[in-house]
Formats: C-alpha cells, structure tokens, sequence
C-alpha cells in the first residue's frame, strides 16, 4: 500500500466539505440538501463512484465552484468520497442536513483551512484515510481569549 498527500486547491475563503458515500443517489440527494438548508447558496459537489462506470458524478449551482470540485476530484481519485465547496455560506448552515443524507457515510472535515487529504492505494483500491486540516495548536486560551470568543459568537449571530 503506498500513502499520498494530495492538497485541496481552493481560495483562501472558500468553504470545503469532504465526506465518504455509497451510492449514485449521492449527488441528487446532497444537492437537495444544500440547497433546502440555504436558498440561493453557491456550490459544486462532486462524488467519486468506486465500482460500475466509476464516473465523477458532479452539479451545483456555480460553475466555477462546479469545475473546480471536479479538478480536486480528479486530483483526489478515490472511491465513494464526495467533495463540496462553497462561498457565501458556511459548513455550519448545512453540516446537520448533510448528516441526514441516507448515503453519506461519514464527513471527514469541514474547513476553510488550507487543506490535504491523505489517500491509500493498494491493490483493492483508493480510499481516503483522513485529512489534514490546519496547523498545530500553541496554548490554551486565557480568560480574556474566553470572552473574546463569547463576545465575537454574539456578534456574528451564533449566541444571545
């Protein structure tokens, strides 16, 4: 078995979700859910086939984020993983949507961060082990970094 880091090329503010699935449905299903969770978000999904015609099943409602999915997919190459960027919103606005989808099997990560996907190939196929999803923590956050972080929750609309 040998083990790859692929880098998930996006801009800086883009949002990425990367999850595992399991059926052709996929693509049909999470749309639905995107799009029910935020009217008029921008998106593009992809989703990797692992057996049949073994396509990158894709859609969206952004080209651009579309054709950019599609290229992460192709640079990724694994099987039964979905791939989901988007502007203008946020993981948060459809995390508990994407979790009800009856194919998704698990959500790897949900991220702005500069991101890498660690990948498997062996003789049986191409998987994804995990991701690599920002950098190291430096300390624990101090009473003062406690209420900025209340304070900026409330700001942005999450907390009262």
């Amino acid at each position: 078995m040998e083990l790859e880091r692929v880098k998930v090329e996006k801009d800086e503010e883009t949002n990425v979700i990367i999850g595992q699935s399991h059926f052709i449905k996929t693509v049909e299903d999470i749309y639905e859910a995107m799009v029910n969770s935020v009217p008029d978000i921008r998106f593009g999904l992809a989703f990797c086939e692992a057996s049949g015609d073994r396509f990158i099943r894709y859609d969206g409602t952004d080209e651009d984020l579309e054709d950019l999915v599609v290229k992460n997919a192709e640079n990724i190459n694994a099987g039964h993983f979905f791939i989901l960027m988007m502007e203008d919103a946020f993981p948060i606005n459809v995390m508990q949507s994407l979790k009800e989808v009856p194919e998704v099997c698990r959500i790897y990560c949900a991220t702005a961060n500069p991101l890498e996907v660690i990948v498997a190939d062996a003789e049986s196929g191409r998987g994804i082990l995990g991701v690599i999803d920002g950098k190291p923590t430096v300390q624990v956050e101090s009473e003062e970094d406690k209420e900025w972080r209340k304070e900026f929750l409330q700001k942005i609309g999450y907390k009262r």
